[in-house]
């Protein structure tokens, strides 16, 4: 394939909104929560292959309304190239809902009537996009309609033409060709005859054929597999792919055996089936990571294999397709566990490598405090309603540095129960939002919210990270400890369950004594018992052997950990200042969270009313802008002394 092509793959067809039913074993209609996913085949296997290390781009459109913003931005945190996503104006994103109730039955209702990537046409795309790809991939949906079939009958027309390769993926849904009453989503197969001279008229265009079973015996005419193949072969000589199931898969380049146990398969992986939608959208993800890439077919299947291995484990589609780091660790290492979504590496690893938002830099303003703004405004006369009216002055004045500097990763620590009305105007910002969850100052360990974490972080924003502060010591006795660290495990479960990134801040109480070590200590505890925060919130190191220490441990323990942020503690600018200039060349280390050295002195004069309101937001935009300029200062420094030494 020519190394010219901007594009791995172009994915053309469904984009829409998966509402997966979180009860596992009862009817659709007994589903009382539903999670909320990417969805439709060729939008599942757009994000496959850009987890698969391709670049990927979805040809499709979406509505001009929530779902598909949500769509638009899901795909551009997973890196897919959404050039051609057009938003149609007029009509809605398609919705399916979907549930589990047992191994064999995965009932499925989809909401498409006049949908917008129905709506797709030959003016959404020209000659150039198409041949700017390795690989088109077309699906058999898009055959069912006039408009959308002339679309995908154009683009294969470009990429021949443009020596693209055209991959067909059969995706063969009955419902979606009207053969069955519309809540009858799950059903398979039902033969047709005008569908399968509809399909099979696409079949000499193509390069690669992929499909199930049942999907050959629609697209060949015949329920007999062997008929079926072979009367697709008399029309093209493209590489048919048949998936197996949990048996694997096997690959017909040339002639098709007489006999089914002529086949020669390139075996699955013996795992448990939890959730076989989303199966074949993996499977052809990693197939076209090995399609593309020059890979032999025993490689490209085993990849494919080990990807629909993984899903099949999972709960949902598009968000349970493997990195491809996670599948090769897979096919390398395999599992202890028949249900691989107990298996706690593999589940973390999965986690780690498709982990949509990125933040290279954490710079945050830290206003989630509450016993210490409690005490301020009881000090001053004050209720707690101006505790709420303060944290609103503080994102006033974090949103004057985010106009100043635009394009850096800064980012607020705010509190939901003194701070809901400024965590709500932070919203939507695009910007880093750390929340706190433990009771101020416990010790051991709980939290704010109520019995149940579950329950407290289903109510809140994807975008916000758990913000967890431990105090915790190694030389603590078996029982606090045992109590601090059930409890971050009771956490790190809830925060995974309902995909929240997890911030732990470490701090060794101030009554005891402080090493290099006693930080590194408590983390690789941490991470002995299976706790892998997505972020690391320390104090000020030491020395430069304990920074070692530190970045020695999240390096070794948990390399795709975002990084080590620095706290305050109420400390002088000057000290902050100088704590950044000694992390800055530490590439673990992505930025800080300060707050009192911000707000603290504002915080006082405007609770005594000796600050305006303007005076307060002037004041704490002045000290976050110093402390932003020092980390940029001390950044580019440490960078250009390491390519100086380089």
């Amino acid at each position: 394939m020519s190394r010219l092509k901007s594009l791995d793959v172009i994915c053309m067809g469904r984009a829409g909104v998966d509402l997966y039913g979180e009860q596992i074993g009862g009817l659709l209609e007994d589903m009382g929560s539903f999670a909320k996913y990417i969805g439709g085949c060729p939008a599942n296997i757009a994000v496959g292959a850009a987890r698969m290390g391709l670049k990927s781009a979805l040809l499709s459109r979406v509505g001009n309304e929530h779902m598909g913003r949500f769509i638009r931005q899901t795909l551009d945190a997973e890196g897919v190239d959404t050039s051609h996503l057009h938003t149609d104006p007029a009509r809605l994103t398609a919705l399916v809902f979907l549930g589990i109730r047992d191994r064999e039955t995965f009932p499925l209702v989809f909401y498409r009537e006049n949908c917008a990537d129905m709506a797709l046409c030959t003016d959404d795309f020209d000659a150039d996009f198409i041949g700017s790809a390795k690989a088109l991939v077309v699906t058999g949906t898009h055959l069912s309609k006039p408009g959308v079939r002339a679309a995908s009958f154009k683009a294969v027309e470009y990429a021949r033409a443009a020596g693209t390769k055209v991959v067909f993926d059969i995706d063969y849904r009955p419902v979606l060709w009207g053969l069955t009453a519309p809540g009858l989503g799950e059903e398979r197969f039902v033969a047709d005859d005008s569908v399968s001279k509809s399909v099979a008229e696409m079949l000499p265009h193509c390069d690669l054929i992929v499909g199930t079973e049942e999907e050959f015996h629609i697209a060949g005419g015949s329920t007999d597999t062997i008929t079926a193949l072979k009367a697709i072969r008399r029309i093209t000589d493209a590489v048919l792919v048949l998936k197996l199931g949990p048996e694997g898969c096997t690959v017909f380049e040339d002639e098709i055996p007489a006999d089914e146990t002529d086949y020669d398969i390139h075996p699955g992986f013996p795992v448990e089936v939890f959730n076989v939608l989303g199966a074949g959208d993996a499977f052809m993800s990693g197939l076209l990571r090995g399609y593309t890439s020059g890979m032999n077919w025993a490689e490209s299947c085993q990849l494919a294999n080990a990807s629909g291995a993984l899903v099949v484990s999972r709960h949902g589609c598009a968000p349970a397709i493997p990195s491809y780091e996670e599948a090769r660790y897979f096919i390398a290492h395999g599992s202890q566990h028949h249900a691989l979504r107990h298996d706690r590496m593999l589940e973390q690893l999965h986690w780690s490598t498709t982990r949509e938002r990125e933040f290279g830099e954490v710079l945050a303003f830290a206003f989630d405090h509450r016993k210490q703004l409690e005490d301020m405004a009881l000090e001053a006369g004050r209720g707690l309603e101006a505790v709420d009216a303060f944290k609103l002055l503080c994102i006033a004045a974090f949103e004057r540095a985010k106009a100043k500097y635009a394009g850096r990763g800064l980012g607020i620590l705010c509190d939901g129960r003194l701070g809901q009305t400024a965590l709500d105007r932070a919203s939507g910002q695009g910007i880093w939002i750390g929340r706190p969850i433990e009771y101020p100052g416990s010790r051991p360990l709980t939290f704010e919210g109520g019995a149940s974490l579950m329950q407290t972080l289903r109510e809140w924003p994807q975008e916000h990270c758990v913000k967890c502060l431990v105090f915790y010591h190694p030389d603590d006795d078996e029982a606090l400890r045992t109590a601090q660290e059930e409890a971050l495990l009771r956490l790190t479960a809830a925060a995974r369950a309902t995909r929240h990134e997890l911030l732990v801040e470490v701090i060794p109480p101030a009554t005891m004594a402080r090493t290099d070590n006693t930080v590194q200590v408590v983390m690789e505890r941490l991470y002995d018992i299976g706790i892998y925060p997505d972020w690391w919130k320390l104090p000020t190191p030491l020395s430069e052997a304990e920074w070692q220490l530190l970045a020695g441990t999240v390096e070794s323990r948990d390399p795709h950990c975002r990084g080590i942020v620095l706290l305050g503690l109420d400390a002088p600018e000057a000290d902050v200042m100088a704590a950044i200039d000694g992390a800055a060349h530490h590439k673990i280390c992505k930025g800080f969270a300060v707050g009192r050295t911000i707000f603290g002195d504002a915080a006082r004069a405007w609770l005594r009313g000796s600050f305006s309101d303007d005076d307060a937001v002037a004041e704490m935009a002045e000290r976050y802008g110093r402390l932003i300029e020092c980390w940029i200062a001390a950044r580019e420094d440490a960078m250009g002394r390491q390519k100086a030494s380089a």
